[in-house]
Order: structure tokens, then sequence, then C-alpha cells
């Protein structure tokens, strides 16, 4: 398993994606803000691993208070603003903020405020280490004997505190003996399909072809996928997910060939305030995305580009939602979280 954040003495050590695949290389900082810009950049990216890192960048805020000129108190809040605008789509970064915040605000004074915030931090990094196990055991069994398996984005170890959603039913059912084979779709504009999934695969030792995101159709077409599983960012309260740019896209081909279209994530991707799809923030991002490659511009200048982060897929187009609590089948009702 990759180990993609520590906490280490008085800093964070985390491995930085945007370097992925061609090299394996771990940055650390002590510094809230540069935690900010990882995630902005996406050199750490993944919702439950945006929850984590957030968590532990207001530990460093705190505890290095005194040197930015703040009480703790003051780097607390400051700190878990400049978290929060990073990327808004992720449910997980504002539960984890929350979470923290909420064990913090009836301590009384300043002095041992980045003990309490730090222990809230791995307490949410070790939970996600369990919710990933318990993900893949839930799943393994929706996955047949010979699957040939279509998954989207990166919702493996590199999206986590753990060993993933979405690759860590694929890695369980490996185990098991019955992945015959993986398709992972490129994931415009980011590429974290072809850079992190297939990088994260390999070195698992999973069969893995990169396909392009419009090629997964003619796929399911040719009849040579059997299932498709994903990972979230957010969850309505009725089933309507979010993810990354393409998702809904591939829920939409899975509907027509009648395959089983599945989500993996774990119960802090749930957002019971929200009633369904269309209140969740969609993330824009910068059009040079999309209109330059390595430093090299492909698209004309002067023209307009919509650069959507993630898309949202009802909840009428999906199988089921396999959570660290088990399968949830429709119609689904996550208005009071998730029930195990």
């Amino acid at each position: 398993m990759v180990t993609t954040i520590q906490w280490c003495g008085d800093r964070v050590r985390y491995l930085d994606q945007q370097c992925l695949p061609l090299a394996e290389v771990y940055r650390e900082t002590d510094r809230y803000t540069d935690i900010a810009d990882a995630i902005r950049r996406l050199s750490i990216r993944g919702a439950p691993l945006i929850g984590v890192a957030a968590a532990y960048g207001v530990a460093l805020a705190v505890l290095h208070a005194g040197r930015d000129g703040m009480t703790e108190r003051e780097a607390l809040g400051r700190s878990s603003a400049i978290l929060l605008a990073t990327r808004p789509t992720a449910v997980n970064l504002a539960w984890a903020l929350n979470r923290v915040a909420l064990a913090c605000r009836n301590f009384s004074g300043d002095g041992g405020l980045a003990t309490r915030c730090l222990a809230i931090a791995r307490e949410i990094h070790d939970e996600d280490i369990r919710m990933c196990r318990a993900i893949g055991d839930a799943g393994a069994p929706l996955i047949p004997a010979g699957a040939r398996i279509l998954t989207h984005c990166n919702a493996g170890a590199l999206a986590t505190g753990g060993s993933g959603t979405a690759l860590a039913v694929i890695a369980a059912a490996h185990r098991e003996g019955k992945v015959r084979a993986v398709f992972a779709s490129e994931t415009r504009p980011a590429f974290q399909g072809a850079r992190l999934t297939a990088w994260e695969l390999q070195k698992a030792g999973i069969q893995v072809t990169v396909v392009t995101d419009s090629t997964a159709a003619f796929l399911m077409q040719k009849g040579e996928i059997d299932l498709v599983i994903v990972g979230a960012d957010r969850i309505a309260s009725n089933g309507d997910t979010a993810n990354k740019i393409g998702t809904f896209s591939h829920a939409v081909a899975a509907r027509v060939h009648k395959l089983p279209f599945y989500i993996a994530a774990p119960g802090s991707t749930v957002d019971g305030s929200i009633a369904d799809g269309s209140a969740i923030p969609i993330e824009e991002r910068a059009a040079e995305e999309l209109t330059v490659l390595n430093g090299t511009r492909i698209a004309p200048p002067g023209i307009g580009v919509y650069a959507p982060a993630f898309d949202v897929t009802p909840a009428s187009f999906i199988s089921a939602i396999i959570t660290d609590r088990g399968i949830v089948r429709p119609p689904y009702n996550f208005a009071g979280g998730v029930r195990g």
C-alpha cells in the first residue's frame, strides 16, 4: 500500500502526486499554507485524503502559531478558512475541518490546543485506514469471477489515507483471484486514470489497460466490460453522486448496456444536509488544464473553455453504493447519514 501522508514530529510528509508516474517524490512541510497549496495543485488529491491532509494542516497551524504571530485559537480559525477554500466539491474537506473545530470548541485557553488538534487529525487518519479496508471487504463479493472492470479517475490509496475505495474493492477481489482485467479511463483533463490509477494498479501487480474516456462505451458495446466501479467526492441524501468529470458518461453507457455501476465511498463522503445532486457545488479548473499540455499550447489562443472538475450521476443510474458499513442499494436515503 502506498503511504500518501504522514505526521513526522512537527511536520507533515506527503507524496507529491503531480510527480507521478515518472517519479515518487515525498515532500515535508511545517506550514499549513503549503498543505493548502498542495491540495489546490492536486499534489494532494482524492476526497478522503484531502480531509486527512486538511486536519493535519490545522494541527500544523496551531502547533506553529507563535512563529506565525498568532495565538493558537487564531491559527485554528485562519487555517481552517484557508484550507476550506481550496476545493469546494469534496465534502470530506469540510467534514474533517468541522470535526477538528468541534473537538476544540470547548477547549479552554490556548496551551495544549495543538495537541488536541493533532489527536483529532490522527483519529481521522486512522479511521480512514479502517474505512478503506472495510469498503474493500464489503465490495469484493459484488465482483464476479473473471471480472473485467472499468474504473475512472483514481480511487485508490493515492486518494485516501488508507488502501483506497473503488481500488480497495478491486484489490480485495484480485486477492481472491476474481479479477481478469481492469480498464482505467485516462480521465481528462488531469489524467488521474492514466498517471495515477495505472501506476497504482501496476505497482500492486494487477493487470491494467489505459483507455481514453470515450473508449469505454465502445468496450461495453463489444462485451468486454462486466461492471463499472468508481469513487465519489460527495453523495447527496438521495444518492446522487459527484465524481470526476466523465463519470456520468460511463454511468449512462453502463445503463444502456445493462451493466452494474457501483460507487465506493466512506460514510464521510455522504452529505446528508443536501437533498439531491443539484445542490452539490461543482469546482471549475483553470483553462490551461485543457489548452496546455506539458507547457505546449494545444488549443487556439482566445477560445472559450469550460472545465468542470466533476459531474453528478443520478441515483437512478447507481446499482449500489459500497460503504465502510456495508452495501447500500436503492432507494437511497442518506438524510441521517450511512446506516450499517
